[in-house]
Order: structure tokens, then C-alpha cells, then sequence
């Protein structure tokens, strides 16, 4: 079997779907599946990335053909202020000659040119094909841009998702999205996977040398894109209250961000007067961020909606409790597994949680311990691509999906 995956971009600054392409399509060549990757140049809004273009080539271990992106988008054209529309001329040409090439397509995001040109050309040529929304139809992400969005839904986004081979969810609440959108496609459920990691026992002794800390101060640790959707401001004001009653911490905020919000987040801070308890880490990957993940003592991830929520998969694969707010679709599974506290997305609940696991060390470890386990048994990367093998087979050959991943209607 031949899959090609497609998304608009495969830079580590786009985040987790662009973290989760590459290691779904390395499980499934582990697996036998010939599976391989298009899509454009992107590395943010002002970059490119520094690969061959146009032919195919390894990157991160895993077969990727590149396009250069059209970039800046058109005047009116782009649906989200972090992802361009991206169109690409040479990638429309390259999917119209090499898509029937694919037993196979799995596309990634809504309201992108990259993956929405890949649909069409696949209902064109008679090539089944997936759609993979990456949270795009929960009711924040659709309130942003919404008149585009509408428009663009009518004109072409219903139609490739209603004539889909199945609609592919990260969590039971993303394929309830669907369902409320009034798309009818058959919908399965795979989570995004996080990988194993080697245990580091001097983390914490490591990453306290490296901020300076007291070796009893709990780190707090918040590890995503700095945008208001992920609400960095919100714990910020969270642990301002904490601050005047006096609690000992420090919070680290491991992630890159456009300039004018960053600079609104650090006048925060120093009107706050915690200016000493707060470190910017910046963008971080590979081991810095494995000392981050292994050297705090508890993860927090305020945001509006996610359809998953990576990072916070890889905090609880790395003992972390976390504290979720309940528009983290996986929300439900980590409360259900006692891996962390679900809380409502106010102030007073987020300094209440954050106190709660500042003032027991060892509810801290308890809750670590379990997010452990749960991301053993449900995050694991073998795990999810063997569910996707039988899903791609069962729409190769034109049957039903398999029964124990298919998601009945609401």
C-alpha cells in the first residue's frame, strides 16, 4: 500500500500537526506501509526552510517532497493569522501528475491551499482520500475569521469533507466538531502519539543550575506557541494571585510567538512584579525541551480549544501532572485516568488547581505517575499506526471501518 500524507507545512514552529505528520508517517514505514509526505517550504511567516525543492529527500527519517509557498498570501485570502493559505504552483502540478500514483491520501488541515487542492484533485482522479481537521471545526477555531471561513466552507471545504473515504479525529470530542459542523462521513478516532523518552535523573538539579533556582522552588512549566488562543496570559494572572499569597514557584514559557503579543505578555509581567518569578525559554526542541519536560515539577495549558493537545501528551509521557482546561478535547481522558486536574478556563479555578499541586509533593507524583501510564497505553506511536493500518485497508477495499475505532453519531 502507497499513502501519501499532505500538509501545508512541516516546520517545528507550526506545532504539533507538523511534529505528528512526521512521526505517524515514520510508524508506518516501521509497519511496511510505503507512506510519504508533500508539502510546502513554509517555516513561519518570514522563513523558509533550508531543503532541496522539488524532488524528493529524507527529513527527520521519513521520505518528503517540497514546494516553495506563495508567501505573503494574497490580500484576504488567509484564514488564520499563524498559517497562511499557501498556495503553491509547482505543488497544484506535482499532486495533478503523482496522485494516482497513491493507493491513498491523508490530508491534513481545513482552509489551506496545500491539503484542500490535494482533495480535490483526488476526487478528480478517483483517489480515496482522508481529512484530518487538526481541531479546525471546534467552535473557537471557526469563530476566527469567520466570515472566510463561511464562505470558504460553502465553495469548497463541505464538499471535500462530505465526499471523503472517513474523517480522521485526535479525540472523541474533535469528532463530535464534526458531527455539529453537519458532516456525515464515516469518522474514526487516532490520537497523536508521543515518543518514549530516555530518563534523565540530574534534570532537575540541571535545570535549576541553568535558571538560577533554589533547588526547592517548583518550576511550573508552560510549552506551546505564546498566542492568545493558548492564554499565557491567563496563568500569568493565575500566579499573580498566587504570588500575593505568598506561594513559591517559577514559571518557564517555552515557545515563540509574534512580536507584538510577546511584548504584551512581558509588560504583563513586569506590571505585575513577577518579572523575577517568569524565564522565557524561546522556541526549544530535541534535549532542551526534554530537560524542560523532565526538570519541572508540573505543566499547565490554559487554551481555548484543542483538538489534542500535544505537548500535553508529552508531559504526562514525562511524569508531569498537568492541569488541562476543558476546551483540551482530551480534557475528559486525563480527568478520567486521575493524570491531572480539568478545570473550567477562568482565573480563580487555574490559581486554585496551580495551588492545589504546589501545596502536595506527592499528589504531584501521584498525578505524574499516572499520566505516565495513561500516555504508555494510549499515546503510543506502534499503537496508533497499527489502528491506522486497518483503516486504510478497510477503505482501500472498500469496506466499513473497523467497528472499534469508528465513532458513532452523537
Amino acid at each position: 500500500m502507497k499513502v501519501l500524507h499532505v500538509i501545508p507545512s512541516i516546520s517545528p514552529i507550526r506545532g504539533g500537526p507538523s511534529y505528528a505528520v512526521l512521526e505517524t508517517v515514520k510508524a508506518l514505514r516501521n509497519l511496511g506501509i510505503d507512506s510519504e509526505i508533500v508539502t510546502t517550504d513554509d517555516n513561519g511567516p518570514n522563513e523558509v526552510l533550508d531543503v532541496p525543492l522539488a524532488e524528493k529527500f529524507e527529513y527527520e527519517g521519513v521520505p518528503v517532497f517540497c514546494f516553495p509557498r506563495f508567501a505573503p498570501p494574497p490580500k484576504g485570502v488567509s484564514f488564520n493569522t499563524d498559517r497562511a493559505f499557501l498556495f503553491s504552483a509547482d505543488l497544484t502540478k506535482w499532486l495533478w501528475q503523482h496522485t494516482r500514483n497513491y493507493d491513498l491520501l491523508e490530508t491534513r488541515y481545513l482552509f489551506s491551499y496545500p491539503s484542500s487542492c490535494a482533495r480535490i484533485i483526488a476526487q478528480i482522479q478517483k483517489v480515496p482520500y482522508i481529512v484530518h481537521p487538526t481541531g479546525q471545526l471546534a467552535t473557537w477555531a471557526l469563530s476566527q475569521s469567520r466570515k472566510k471561513k463561511q464562505i470558504y466552507s460553502f465553495l469548497i471545504e463541505r464538499r471535500n469533507l462530505n465526499r471523503a473515504s472517513a474523517i480522521q479525529c485526535s479525540s472523541a470530542g474533535e469528532a463530535k466538531d464534526i458531527y455539529n459542523f453537519g458532516i456525515k462521513t464515516p469518522t474514526f478516532v487516532a490520537p497523536v502519539g508521543v515518543s518514549s523518552l530516555v530518563e534523565r535523573p540530574t534534570a532537575k538539579q540541571k535545570l535549576r543550575d541553568i535558571y538560577r533556582l533554589p533547588g526547592e522552588t517548583p518550576v511550573v512549566l508552560f510549552l506551546s506557541r505564546l498566542h492568545p488562543k493558548k492564554r499565557p496570559d491567563l496563568l500569568i494572572s493565575a500566579l499573580s494571585q498566587l504570588a500575593q499569597q505568598n506561594y513559591d514557584f517559577h514559571l518557564i514559557l517555552a515557545g515563540t510567538g509574534e512580536p507584538d503579543y510577546l511584548s504584551y505578555l512581558e509588560n504583563s509581567i513586569a506590571s505585575l512584579g513577577l518579572a523575577a518569578q517568569i524565564s522565557f525559554a524561546g522556541f526549544v526542541a530535541g534535549e532542551d525541551k526534554y530537560l524542560l519536560l523532565q526538570g519541572s515539577d508540573l505543566f499547565v495549558l490554559p487554551s481555548f480549544s484543542e483538538n489534542f493537545g500535544v505537548a500535553v501528551a508529552e508531559a504526562m509521557a514525562a511524569g508531569l501532572p498537568a492541569i488541562v482546561t476543558s476546551g483540551i478535547q482530551i480534557a475528559p481522558e486525563i480527568a478520567a485516568a486521575n493524570a491531572g486536574l480539568a478545570i473550567e478556563g477562568d482565573v480563580d479555578s487555574l490559581a486554585g488547581a496551580i495551588a492545589q499541586l504546589l501545596d502536595s509533593a506527592d499528589l504531584r507524583e501521584k498525578l505524574g505517575n499516572n499520566g505516565k501510564i495513561l500516555a504508555q497505553r494510549r499515546y503510543s506511536w506502534q499503537a496508533i499506526a497499527k489502528d491506522l493500518v486497518t483503516v486504510y485497508q478497510s477503505i482501500v477495499q472498500q469496506k466499513k471501518l473497523p467497528p472499534d475505532l469508528a465513532v458513532r453519531s452523537f
